[in-house]
């Protein structure tokens, strides 16, 4: 028999949802950053084997939203919660159970397979963990389990568990195929994450990245070259300035950061023409949310 399926990773921002996805299916897929927030949009991992495939969704941070980017951003969460046979909610081991999470736990079916994972043991004296999986245990969650996904401890049992629970199914991708985006989503979420790696505090969540113009080109001495446009999207003028940097430092250390895991991406050498705009008030704008692919 064949084991299909489809596995939610849903939780509150920045308590580890992207760094498990990249553990389990052993690749860097989803971008990381410890500012909250940083997944935007529902982004599927699929992990073909023998006898199996599991397609795991990456969701946002389940928080309540601000802008109209943040009531998105909870929509895709709750609707991956929908779609999946086996939901993973991931809680911090230091927070415990805390009312944002009680509150994502009431948008759980309880005729799917739910299965808690207490996340970041490596910060905590394990001991200190009983209380919270004493508490967890008056949920209905099939399993409960304590795990660092940064330190790979206790995920390989998450991994056993999911195949245990998946259904008998048929594939849902090609067994070569990584994910269901494309080459220009990734390029887009690198330069984002190489933004948010060097820029100051409040800038990260007003930025947005696009790429308007990829194509095989011919260098000066005649080599083939991959050119790549983007324009990196910022709210306000001071934000513009942080991110340009004085004599264009800080855009050119984002735009050599972000080249290097291009060309990793596509295998090509990669000229890539960064350029920073302002668009006021973009995550409130139906219209430029759909613009910047949201």
């Amino acid at each position: 028999m064949f084991k299909a399926g489809k596995v939610a990773i849903i939780g509150r921002p920045n308590v580890g949802k992207s760094t498990l996805l990249n553990v389990l299916i052993k690749e860097k897929l989803c971008i990381i950053s410890r500012k909250p927030e940083t997944t935007r949009d529902n982004i599927q991992g699929i992990l073909s084997g023998e006898g199996f495939q599991v397609v795991f969704i990456d969701t946002p941070g389940m928080h309540k939203p601000k802008t109209l980017l943040g009531k998105l951003m909870v929509t895709k969460a709750s609707s991956a919660i929908m779609e999946a046979d086996l939901t993973l909610v991931l809680i911090e081991a230091h927070d415990g159970i805390t009312q944002e999470d009680k509150r994502i736990f009431e948008r759980l079916a309880p005729e799917k397979i739910n299965i808690l994972l207490i996340n970041k043991m490596d910060r905590l004296d394990k001991r200190m963990v009983l209380p919270v999986m004493e508490e967890a245990a008056k949920f209905q969650f099939k399993e409960i389990i304590p795990i660092s996904a940064i330190k790979k401890d206790g995920t390989d049992i998450v991994f056993k568990k999911i195949l245990e629970y998946l259904p008998d199914g048929f594939p849902f991708f090609p067994d070569d195929q990584l994910s269901d985006k494309d080459e220009r989503f990734f390029i887009r979420e690198i330069i984002r994450e190489k933004t948010l790696e060097l820029v100051r505090e409040e800038v990260p969540h007003s930025i947005a990245v696009n790429v308007e113009e990829m194509k095989e080109k011919k260098d000066r001495s005649g080599k083939d070259i991959y050119y790549v446009r983007a324009y990196i999207y910022v709210e306000r003028k001071n934000q513009k300035g942080i991110i340009i940097g004085k004599n264009g430092q800080m855009l050119k250390k984002i735009g050599e950061a972000s080249r290097k895991d291009i060309e990793t991406l596509l295998q090509k050498k990669v000229f890539l023409d960064m350029w920073v705009k302002i668009y006021k008030n973009w995550r409130k704008d139906q219209f430029a949310l759909k613009t910047l692919g949201y």
